[in-house]
């Protein structure tokens, strides 16, 4: 590969540390070659970029973006696909819309069904088209459970999560825990054989107490901690959907959420938010980035099979879905307004958008969409436009909606 052959992009660039207003990316094959202001390639050794094609007025480039919570899209859910083509499906629908590194998630179903499809899913992730698999559930409250089956929901299993650790083959990276449920924390609970597994509890669908709370964020630093100084990838624990399907916040009752800010101020926790306009108000969404900052916080679609789809009746795992003017909701023939929300059916650059028009700062939204999930599970080829990392861009309009991505310097 050639420098005849470099692909130059010109734009208003989003990198790690902030935006730079007339910038350029120079793609070489699979990688970055370079990043930086458009004024300063020549004498960088990248000329080509002066003689680029001005861009459009608005043009933006950001990172491939990294979505930790996503169940599908685009018409298919990997908790119901059967097949790796119904799962191609699912991350074809975000890949196009410049989601480039993604975990699929499962929901809360019988041991059978978790360990077929875990062992589906990492197909996928060993042919490098997924990150890894997520398992929400099924240790979770049957109080905040949402939309998961109240059937399927058990006690924490270490020999469980061994099983499902085995069908994964190396690439089960999280697993939503509510650390009040028997089983899951202490010694031989179900987070300590996910950290033995190499895979991060997050803690979530939980009505537990701050006390509950500050136990599992305690265990899980321990063991990533130790698991650091083994010379394992460095790794960070995090929140499932912050607030969503959580006993609320009150002032004589704490609870998870008071437990969660309080561990990710002391850079001990990222809280995922879904920024979507539906699972949040957008004054939540802009309180917490400032609050916190934007290191400490991951946005995620938490998708379902609805994303970039009508409106209509769809599945999720066992449970039926309605999903009515862009809102997914579970299918309750008692209540026709629907019941709990059931995942979300945004796309992560609509999430991004989302949470700038709630008054974030562009780079902070990028940053916590892409640089910051794709630290959490220790990958370091992904999540920014930095030279020497995987080509991986997304070109959008002024309005932050994708016209072209990238993935390792391929056009999607």
């Amino acid at each position: 590969m050639s420098p005849a052959d470099d692909v130059v992009l010109r734009g208003r660039v989003v990198t790690p540390d902030g935006v730079v207003e007339d910038g350029a990316v120079v793609v070489r094959g699979d990688r970055l070659a370079w990043v930086g202001a458009a004024a300063s390639a020549a004498a960088a050794g990248h000329p080509a970029v002066e003689a680029a094609p001005a861009p459009s007025p608005g043009t933006t480039l950001l990172p491939g973006l990294v979505d930790l919570h996503n169940h599908g899209g685009g018409g298919a859910g990997f908790p119901d696909a059967t097949s790796r083509e119904q799962a191609m499906l699912a991350v074809e629908q975000h890949r196009r819309r410049g989601t480039t590194t993604m975990l699929a998630s499962l929901v809360t179903a019988d041991r059978a069904t978790l360990l077929e499809r875990t062992e589906l899913l990492a197909g996928l992730a060993e042919a490098g088209e997924i990150a890894g698999v997520h398992l929400e559930g099924p240790f979770l409250s049957h109080a905040r459970r949402g939309a998961h089956s109240a059937e399927a929901l058990v006690p924490g299993d270490a020999g469980l999560v061994r099983e499902l650790a085995a069908a994964a083959r190396g690439h089960l990276r999280t697993m939503t825990v509510a650390p009040e449920v028997p089983g899951v924390t202490g010694p031989g609970g179900a987070a300590e054989a996910l950290l033995e597994a190499g895979a991060i509890p997050s803690l979530g669908h939980t009505d537990g107490s701050t006390e509950h709370a500050e136990d599992l964020v305690a265990q899980v630093v321990a063991g990533l901690r130790a698991a650091a100084g083994r010379g394992e990838p460095p790794r960070e624990m995090t929140a499932t959907h912050l607030f969503n399907a959580m006993r609320p916040l009150h002032h004589r009752e704490p609870g998870p959420i008071a437990a969660c800010l309080a561990a990710a101020a002391r850079d001990e926790l990222v809280v995922e938010l879904v920024a979507d306009d539906v699972h949040l108000a957008p004054a939540t969404v802009r309180s917490v980035v400032r609050t916190l900052g934007a290191d400490r916080v991951a946005l995620v679609t938490d998708a379902m099979a609805a994303a970039g789809m009508p409106d209509g009746v769809y599945e999720l795992g066992p449970m039926g879905v309605t999903v009515r003017d862009g809102v997914a909701r579970v299918t309750d023939p008692a209540h026709p307004e629907g019941g709990s929300i059931a995942g979300g059916t945004a796309h992560l650059v609509d999430v991004v958008r989302a949470t700038v028009a709630a008054g974030v700062p562009l780079a902070d939204a990028v940053r916590s969409a892409s640089w910051v999930p794709a630290r959490v599970l220790g990958l370091t080829d992904v999540g920014g436009l930095v030279a020497g990392r995987r080509a991986d861009v997304v070109v959008t309009d002024a309005d932050l909606r994708p016209v072209r991505v990238l993935r390792a310097g391929v056009e999607v």
